[in-house]
């Protein structure tokens, strides 16, 4: 039997949408600018922020851009993409 504790938490969970548990799982999810530099080439966190992200397009009836969401996460997990360079630190058009 569950605990009492496990009851209160799935009850307060009932009291949201499946989209608006999907939606506050992608904002946990989602890399910050304060942790851009460090997790951009974290392969978890990158593929874990597009899995939640295509989940919530697909609750919002966007099976096309969730199925892109979903290759970027794969891409990331088989390592076939990598982090592109921080725009901050890339080539200046006035440097050669």
């Amino acid at each position: 039997m569950p605990e009492p504790t496990q009851l209160l938490k799935s009850d307060r969970l009932n009291e949201f949408s499946t989209l608006e548990l999907a939606q506050a799982l992608m904002e946990r999810l989602a890399i910050s600018s304060n942790d851009w530099h460090r997790l951009k080439s974290n392969r978890k966190a990158r593929a874990s922020e597009q899995v939640a992200a295509a989940l919530v397009l697909l609750l919002k009836d966007n099976p096309e851009e969730a199925l892109l969401r979903l290759n970027q996460a794969s891409g990331w997990l088989d390592r076939s993409i990598s982090a592109p360079p921080c725009p901050t630190h890339g080539h200046n058009g006035d440097r050669q």
